[in-house]
């Protein structure tokens, strides 16, 4: 699945992790997220715009910046009825649930 969406243009960025944590949690997800896309934004990285997978609410902050600098496309909920709250004042040309049947046409490139 990964790389088909490579091969569509996105750039898939994974989480390095100890191979003696793989029964534990793996930590500073999120940091490692912002912390890619503001290293990508600071460098002027070649990239048109963010999608986001997640429905956590930390990531509002972020999402509101990248709206306003007119570099995010979309947050994609996996589960729709989990994501946060924080997200519900965004424009819903901006949010999408993957739970939907008719995701498909929402998300791919075209």
């Amino acid at each position: 699945m990964y790389k088909e969406i490579q091969k569509s243009g996105f750039i898939v960025i994974f989480k390095d992790h100890n191979e003696y944590a793989v029964s534990r949690k793996k930590g500073n997800v999120d940091t490692d997220i912002v912390f890619e896309i503001m290293k990508n934004l600071i460098e002027d990285t070649d990239f048109d715009k963010i999608v986001l997978v997640s429905g956590d609410g930390d990531y509002k902050k972020l999402v509101d910046y990248l709206i306003e600098k007119e570099r995010f496309k979309r947050i994609l909920f996996p589960r729709g009825n989990k994501a946060s709250s924080l997200y519900n004042k965004i424009d819903n040309k901006l949010k999408l649930s993957l739970d939907r049947q008719t995701v498909r046409q929402f998300i791919e490139k075209k």
